[in-house]
């Protein structure tokens, strides 16, 4: 008789294979689930942002140096506390909310270092130049707004180091090349659209260039030729009434404001912009006649305005001409002896500037300042109004030498 256990073990084998595997399977799902996937590498900020962290970074650097300098009395503290004060101001700017990242992140990737050795005054200046020059470097490249405040931020910075130099003896920066370019340079044109039912005329632009900028440049252009118009008409007020070692700078600035006039009138141009008809005469302020040299320094500080507007909505060689003129036009404001503010080309409501951690009774941590609110859009900002702290003290012309 046939056993009937014979045949029941291998008839299982199968069955336990596919048990195993199941199991086997299951366990590896598993796994392979609670594995963590390898996350993908952060995007690379983009440059605006890059150079934005890279000026608030060393204008906490040099504040915290400046600092150093004050308390050590490495420097005398009356000359170091203005300098202080105009680094803290522009860190609380470059803190300001742009391209989307929050003023703690960007903190938090750009704190002074702590490990950071004791400077010299002579160092500090140097250093304080060479952050004035790569934030104008970094404006002619970074977007809108970012770039104004840059632009602004370098100008104040070499503007401050030379006067530095100066009160505290040592050798003084050595000066940036200014390009402030009177003509565009050869290019390709085009002939600019004619007006709707009229014929092209002679007018040109160049290629991929002032045909096709967009209406807000025009409009800045439009602006800085009415700025330079009127800055021309000032001077040409005021210098019969300035005193004669007052006369001959002015008369070189008179120069040199009808060369941009007409370099602003050919961008213009070339932009297939409205030209900006010559006005007979403009209203000055009251008593504009008795004090010439301060308004007249209020021009430069107003035309330094016009061109922070133009820094913002263009590019290329437009944006650098308009970053080497609003540099210059601080520069001849200081020498009337007027203060441009913290970021010439920008006006600052300090009261509105994000504060730094633990500044409270540190020099513009957080005390008010008179000005429109800080704008880092790529519209038009209102004219500086007087700024508390933003520099060194401002001396008059026959101090210093004429601006180039």
């Amino acid at each position: 008789m046939k056993d009937p256990l014979k045949d029941t073990r291998p008839r299982l084998r199968p069955f336990r294979y596919a048990v195993v595997a199941l199991t086997a399977l299951v366990v590896l799902s598993l796994g392979f689930a609670l594995i963590p996937a390898e996350k993908p590498a952060p995007a690379e900020p983009p440059f605006s942002e890059r150079a934005r962290a890279a000026a608030l970074a060393e204008a906490l650097d040099l504040r915290a140096a400046g600092m150093q300098l004050a308390s050590t009395g490495a420097a005398d503290p009356a000359v170091m506390d203005p300098v202080v004060t105009l680094l803290t101001i522009q860190a609380r700017a470059l803190l300001f909310p742009a391209a989307g990242s929050a003023p703690a992140t960007a903190l938090a990737s750009a704190s002074p270092s702590s490990t950071s050795p004791p400077i010299s005054a002579a160092g500090f200046v140097q250093a304080m130049a060479a952050s004035g020059t790569a934030r104008v470097r970094d404006a002619e490249t970074a977007d809108g707004g970012v770039a104004r405040l840059l632009a602004g931020t370098g100008a104040a910075q070499l503007l401050a180091a030379g006067r530095l130099a100066t009160a505290l003896g040592v050798p003084a920066p050595e000066p940036a090349a200014n390009s402030e370019m009177t003509s565009s340079g050869p290019a390709t044109t085009v002939p600019c659209p004619a007006p709707s039912g009229q014929a092209s005329g002679p007018a040109t632009a160049p290629v991929g260039g002032g045909a096709g900028l967009p209406a807000d440049t025009r409009h800045a252009l439009a602006s800085a030729v009415s700025a330079e118009q009127q800055a021309v008409y000032g001077y040409q007020a005021a210098l019969p009434r300035l005193a004669p070692a007052q006369a001959g700078p002015a008369s070189e600035f008179l120069a040199r404001h009808k060369e941009l006039a007409a370099a602003a009138e050919e961008r213009l141009r070339l932009a297939c912009g409205t030209p900006v008809p010559q006005q007979p005469g403009y209203v000055l302020d009251p008593g504009f006649l008795a004090a010439p040299a301060v308004n007249l320094g209020r021009l430069e500080a107003a035309a330094a305005t016009s061109y922070g507007d133009l820094v913002a909505v263009s590019q290329g060689q437009d944006r650098a001409w308009a970053v080497s003129a609003l540099q210059a036009a601080a520069d001849r404001a200081v020498r009337w002896g007027v203060d441009p503010g913290p970021v010439p080309g920008l006006a600052l409501d300090v009261s509105q500037l994000p504060a730094l951690p633990g500044d409270a009774g540190r020099p513009g941590g957080a005390g008010p300042s008179t000005g429109a609110a800080l704008s880092t859009g790529t519209g038009p900002a209102t004219a500086p109004g007087p700024t508390t702290g933003a520099g060194l003290p401002t001396g008059g012309l026959p101090k210093t030498p004429a601006a180039t």
